[in-house]
């Protein structure tokens, strides 16, 4: 009798937590097959785009206050080595939640959110218009830069707060606490964005610095019958590279399941780098079987000046692919 009702209890112990919050798991897989050329050398390449997976949830604390967690960890599709996040080696390798592992608490005050999760400026404007493939793969936008990712602190040891939407705006502002060593000058990076939604109209903000390295962007997108039409402006000002004008335009035509894509980005020279403008442009062709199953098909291009690395790494060397591609949501 003893072991029926302490498994008894046990069982409605479980059932009740599982009653308080919920867990979702989510994910990405994201694969092309592509033909590309990196200066005077072609080859046929499988590549991956970001995919992904993740777990998030939520648990109810009462009086209107929410908890809730994101873990979210990156792999390469065409191997199912874990990636971290691609191209930041602060995050590391294997699978691990590199990408995004926050913890918060949300009201009617808003959300503070604590951990590790991409600038809120990133979201606001690049990732905003990256329509055709959600700015991920060689067609992502490599023209975009971020103090935050680029002097290496990453997304990591962020505290965020999000505030309550007035009205279709909302804003977020974040601080990456550096945790230098003893005789170090680094600094905090800061991170602030807002976004204005109101029907067709959707328009946004970023700012963020790491020492004397700052970036602003403003980004609007418009939505009229089948069209959809877009853009962002960058500002940049660094130590090192001087200043630089960057922005891209993204039109994207419905047809049924079909989307038709077209974006082109202009990155001006740095004050201090000679030769160093270039530009991007990409064609893209998705047909959606569903809301989470694509095929999608793109031509991408990136013309580097003498002193320009975007995508390459090396100055003057052009880049360009031809892709087919299958995305599955889950």
């Amino acid at each position: 009798m003893t072991r029926v009702v302490l498994a008894v209890l046990a069982v409605a112990g479980t059932t009740a937590a599982m009653a308080q919050s919920s867990v979702t798991l989510y994910g990405r897989v994201n694969t092309t097959v592509e033909r590309q050329k990196v200066g005077g050398v072609t080859s046929t390449k499988m590549e991956n785009n970001s995919s992904r997976f993740g777990l998030m949830g939520t648990e109810d604390l009462g009086g209107g206050l929410k908890a809730g967690f994101q873990l979210e960890s990156g792999f390469d599709s065409t191997t199912g080595a874990g990636t971290g996040w691609p191209g930041l080696a602060s995050t590391g390798s294997g699978i691990n939640f590199g990408r995004q592992s926050e913890v918060n608490l949300s009201g009617s005050f808003g959300m503070v959110r604590l951990g590790n999760f991409t600038p809120e400026s990133y979201y606001a404007t690049a990732d905003y218009v990256g329509l055709h493939n959600h700015d991920t793969g060689s067609s992502s936008d490599a023209l975009y830069q971020d103090p935050v990712w680029f002097n290496g602190l990453g997304t990591k040891n962020k505290i965020g707060y999000r505030t309550p939407s007035f009205g279709g705006l909302t804003v977020d502002a974040a601080v990456n606490l550096h945790e230098k060593a003893a005789g170090t000058n680094n600094k905090n990076g800061y991170d602030l964005a807002a976004n204005y939604n109101v029907g067709a109209l959707a328009l946004g903000a970023g700012y963020s610095q790491v020492d004397d390295d700052k970036q602003m962007g403003l980004r609007a997108l418009y939505t009229f019958g089948q069209f959809t039409v877009g853009g962002y402006y960058q500002r940049n000002d660094e130590t090192l590279q001087g200043t630089r004008n960057n922005f891209r335009l993204a039109g994207m035509y419905a047809l049924g399941a079909s989307e038709f894509h077209v974006n082109v980005g202009r990155a001006g020279k740095w004050s201090e780098i000679a030769d160093s403008s270039a530009t991007q442009w990409t064609l893209g062709y998705n047909y959606n079987f569903s809301k989470r199953t694509k095929v999608y098909a793109f031509y991408t291009k990136v013309d580097n000046k003498a002193g320009a690395t975007y995508m390459t790494g090396a100055g003057g060397q052009d880049f360009s692919s031809l892709a087919l591609g299958v995305r599955h949501n889950f």
